[in-house]
C-alpha cells in the first residue's frame, strides 16, 4: 500500500490513464479519487460510472449524452458523463464489463477527445482525465477475444494494483479503528475502543470480501454492542469462523460465553426470552465473581457502568429475578 501511495503521488499531477486492478471491496474507487485529489483537477468533480450497471444502450446514453427524441423516453436534451466531467476526472469501474461495441466508441473518445450525443451529429470536444477500474484480468480477456487490445493499452497506461485485504492483515487494525471512528461520528455516539482479542480475531479472517465487508462487519458490531467501551470477538459473533481462511484459526471465545450456544429445538423456541435467560446468566455470574460490584462487573463485561445499570433494571422484574439493582 507503500507502493501504491507512491505511485498516486507520481502520477497524480499528469493526465495520463490510469487503470486500477483489485478483487471487489479492495478500495479501487478509493485509489481513484485519491489520484484525483492529487491532480490539478482537485478543485473540479470526479464522475463516476459503474460500467455493469446498466445495459448497452443506457449505457451509451449515461456516457455520452443524448438530444431530445433521439429514443424512446429521451424527453430532453441531457449531457453525459464526459460532458459532466469536462476539465476534471472521469472514473470508469468494473470497465472490463463492457461489451465490444461500447470498447469501440470508448477507444474513438480517448483517442479523439471528441464525441456526439446520441441523435446529434454535433462534436463535442471534452478534456477529460480517465480512471479505469476492473476486478477482471484484463490481459487475459484480451487474449480471448472479449477484450479489444488496443483499449487495453489506452487504459493501461499507468498500472496500480490494489492488494486484497488478506495479504495486508497489518492494515486491518488501523483500518478497523478508522471504520469505527467513522461510523460512530455519523451516529454521533462515543467511538469505542478495539479489544486486543478482537483485533487477533479480525486479523485470523480472509476477508473474501475486503474492505468493503471489514467495515460493514465494524458497523454491525457498533450497533449491537450496546454502547459499551469497548468492542469485544462476541460482538463480532456475525463472522462466525466461515470466513477464516486457510488453516488459521480464530481465536476462542472465553469458556464463560462459549457455554451460551443454544441448539434450537424441532418445536422451535421463544427468542427474545432465551437470549434474556442467557443475558441473566451472564449478568449473574459477573456479578457473583466481583461480589455484588457493578463497577467492576461492567469493566469485566466491557460496558458501561449506566449500560449494566440499564440492563439489571430491564431485568428486575422478571420472576425468580436475584440480581441487584
Amino acid at each position: 500500500m507503500e507502493r501504491t501511495a507512491g505511485i498516486i503521488r507520481l502520477v497524480g499531477a499528469r493526465r495520463a490513464t490510469v487503470l486500477i486492478t483489485g478483487e471487489t471491496g479492495t478500495g479501487k474507487e478509493m485509489v481513484a479519487r485519491a489520484v484525483h485529489l492529487a491532480s490539478p483537477r482537485a478543485h473540479l468533480p470526479m464522475v463516476a460510472v459503474n460500467c455493469n450497471a446498466l445495459p448497452e444502450n443506457l449505457l451509451e446514453a449515461e456516457l455520452f449524452g443524448h438530444v431530445k427524441g433521439a429514443f424512446t423516453g429521451a424527453i430532453q436534451q441531457r449531457a453525459g458523463r464526459f460532458e459532466q466531467a469536462h476539465r476534471g476526472t472521469l472514473f470508469l469501474d468494473e470497465v472490463g464489463d463492457l461489451p465490444l461495441d461500447m470498447q469501440t466508441k470508448l477507444l474513438r473518445v480517448l483517442q479523439e477527445r471528441e464525441f456526439q450525443r446520441i441523435g446529434s451529429s454535433e462534436t463535442i470536444r471534452v478534456d477529460v482525465r480517465l480512471i479505469a477500474a476492473t476486478n477482471v484480468n484484463l490481459a487475459e480477456k484480451v487474449r480471448q477475444g472479449k477484450f479489444r487490445e488496443d483499449l487495453f493499452y489506452r487504459l493501461n497506461v499507468v498500472p496500480v494494483s490494489v492488494p486484497p485485504l488478506r495479504e495486508r492483515p497489518e492494515d486491518i487494525p488501523v483500518l478497523a479503528r478508522h471504520f469505527v471512528e467513522k461510523i460512530c461520528r455519523i451516529e454521533e455516539i462515543f467511538a469505542p475502543e478495539l479489544a486486543p482479542e478482537t483485533l487477533v480475531l479480525l486479523q485470523a479472517h480472509a476477508w473474501p470480501g475486503n474492505v468493503r465487508q471489514l467495515e460493514n462487519a465494524v458497523e454491525m458490531a457498533v450497533a449491537l454492542s450496546g454502547g459499551r467501551e469497548v468492542l469485544m470477538p462476541s460482538d463480532f459473533a456475525s463472522l462466525s469462523g466461515s470466513l477464516t481462511g486457510g488453516n488459521t484459526a480464530a481465536p476462542a471465545l472465553p469458556a464463560s460465553l462459549a457455554t451460551a450456544g443454544v441448539p434450537v429445538p424441532d418445536h422451535g423456541l421463544d427468542f427474545e426470552q432465551t437470549i434474556g435467560q442467557i443475558e441473566r446468566q451472564i449478568l449473574e455470574d459477573a456479578l457473583r465473581k466481583t461480589k455484588g460490584n457493578k463497577s467492576a462487573a461492567a469493566s469485566m463485561l466491557g460496558l458501561k457502568r449506566t449500560t449494566l445499570a440499564a440492563k439489571l433494571r430491564s431485568l428486575e422484574a422478571e420472576p425468580g429475578d436475584n440480581l441487584p439493582v
